[in-house]
């Protein structure tokens, strides 16, 4: 069998997120109010002027999600899953969809992100107007917990096909038996990979795709925020920001 050398052993260093302007800023203080980023986990921001009689626009910022290695070795890993479209060429199948309508032969489809408390996440983000298409399922085969949430687009545009897993490995009794009795109906019925497929295909056969914000609350965020510079929004614009979520979640 092949061994994997020293140079082979990958971790996830960084990933690249394309955005329109329109959800830029929005993306930006959603980092910060949903994903707790900081003032130290704004990594960079870069700006460029285009011309001469344009202001200076901001091209890239990078932010931290999150820090540290986990002293379980089998937390480390670094993993990619792999999708095709496997159903016959005359049925529907959303990932066929996802890949012709980008025109592309790859596409990266979700981000999982762990985190040691699920539970407190999750509730964290619907309480600020978040959007999740399936309840917090148990894994059958692995010790995990997992959740998805809706696509990363606004209103009037082509879904993108990017949403985020969120998901807690080896959670306690405790916290699988809360799940449970979260979603009795569900617990046995939408199980993660093809739960999460089958509904992914009912939204891109109905065409009504959850995203990540509803399109109420990225209206509010978007009049708010959209028309600054990403350097002009400071720490009372974003309390601003989780106000505007909160005051929605209540909804």
């Amino acid at each position: 069998m092949k061994t994997r050398k020293p140079f082979q052993n990958f971790q996830v260093d960084h990933m690249t997120l394309l955005l329109q302007p329109e959800l830029y800023n929005v993306a930006f203080v959603t980092f910060h109010v949903i994903f707790g980023v900081g003032p130290d986990d704004l990594l960079y921001e870069k700006r460029k002027k285009w011309t001469d009689s344009t202001d200076e626009e901001s091209m890239t910022y990078a932010v931290r999600l999150g820090t540290g290695a986990n002293p379980n070795p089998e937390l480390n890993n670094t993993i990619v899953a792999v999708v095709q479209p496997s159903e016959p060429k005359k049925q529907s199948s959303h990932v066929r969809e996802m890949l012709d309508g980008h025109q592309a032969a790859a596409h990266w489809q979700h981000i999982a992100l762990r985190t040691p408390d699920l539970l407190a996440f999750h509730k964290h983000a619907l309480e600020r107007g978040v959007q999740f298409i399936t309840p917090i399922l148990k894994d059958e085969e692995e010790d995990l917990i997992q959740v998805f949430s809706g696509e990363w687009f606004y209103p009037g545009i082509k879904s993108s096909g990017m949403f985020f897993e969120f998901l807690q490995r080896e959670p306690s009794d405790s916290e699988t038996q809360a799940v449970q009795n979260m979603n009795r109906e569900s617990w046995f019925r939408d199980k993660t990979f093809l739960g999460l497929y089958g509904e992914k295909e009912r939204e891109y056969q109905t065409g009504k795709v959850t995203p990540f914000l509803p399109d109420e609350l990225f209206h509010k965020l978007h009049k708010e925020f959209g028309a600054k510079k990403i350097w002009q929004i400071k720490p009372k614009d974003l309390e601003l920001a989780e106000e505007i979520m909160l005051q929605f979640g209540k909804k």
